[in-house]
């Protein structure tokens, strides 16, 4: 990714076009569990189909580029991390740090862009990316240092939802350097461990971005960025690759 990007935006690109599509396997689980895998994938352009293999293991998750298995879950990994989660488990601190597992089929699906919808048009669309989100909040928190960069579009969210405020005050309480930001429609009191960036115009508002950085070359870091495209809608990306999440700091750092 090269230095200088105008906007958050130009790093939800297409790169080389993978031909990617789920496949459930010798599925046991009821018709709604499939139907609900459809939903969670519809707005990634990515199939969804259903396969009966000879000797292999019932009710598996595969992810496909083209006739190859790039990586397999369990579905009952995904029913447990997101076909049956709902995203209040998150908001509530239900869903707490240390209890994320991030599923290989979703992990997989890295520097991959894709489009979702939030509710009513789709009760489930948005999930990964709040599954995504949490995940990154506990890498930041399981490594202890570095620094963890998160937009809300509004900065009430930490005080409307208790979970939310709750993973933020107790990464913060690490060595982690964490920098918060959004519209400044509440701020959070003094006692709030970590940097507010406030503002009321364009990625402020339009943004959502977790972004987890540090110089350790041993560690994992990740990096989530959407755009509000619309009514409830967005377009993403999440990747794994440390010059992208360098290039996506740097951004953050000089233009929040």
């Amino acid at each position: 990714m090269p230095d200088g990007p105008d906007s958050l935006a130009a790093f939800i690109e297409r790169g080389p076009v993978r031909d990617l599509s789920i496949a459930v396997v010798n599925r046991t689980r009821p018709q709604p569990i499939q139907e609900m895998v459809e939903e969670t994938f519809g707005g990634r352009s990515i199939g969804v189909d259903e396969l009966d293999v000879p000797d292999a293991e019932a009710d598996q998750v595969v992810l496909l580029d083209g006739d190859d298995v790039v990586a397999t879950s369990p579905l009952a990994v995904l029913e447990d991390e997101i076909l049956l989660v709902n995203s209040d488990l998150y908001m509530t601190g239900a869903k707490a740090l240390g209890d994320v597992t991030l599923p290989d089929v979703f992990a997989n699906l890295d520097e991959t862009p894709f489009r979702v919808r939030g509710y009513p048009a789709s009760g489930s669309e948005k999930l990964p990316l709040i599954m995504i989100s949490r995940h990154i909040e506990q890498l930041a928190w399981e490594h202890g240092s570095g620094r963890l960069r998160s937009s809300f579009q509004r900065l009430s969210r930490l005080d409307d939802e208790r979970g939310t405020r709750t993973v933020y005050e107790t990464v913060g309480n690490t060595d982690v350097d964490v920098h918060v930001y959004g519209v400044p429609d509440w701020l959070p009191p003094e006692s709030f461990p970590g940097v507010v960036h406030a503002g009321y115009d364009g990625e402020f508002r339009t943004s959502w971005f977790v972004v987890f950085h540090t110089e350790d070359p041993t560690a994992e870091t990740a990096a989530l960025v959407a755009e509000h495209i619309g009514d409830n809608e967005w377009d993403a990306l999440w990747t794994f690759d440390d010059d992208r999440i360098r290039t996506i700091n740097r951004y953050i750092e000089r233009t929040l």
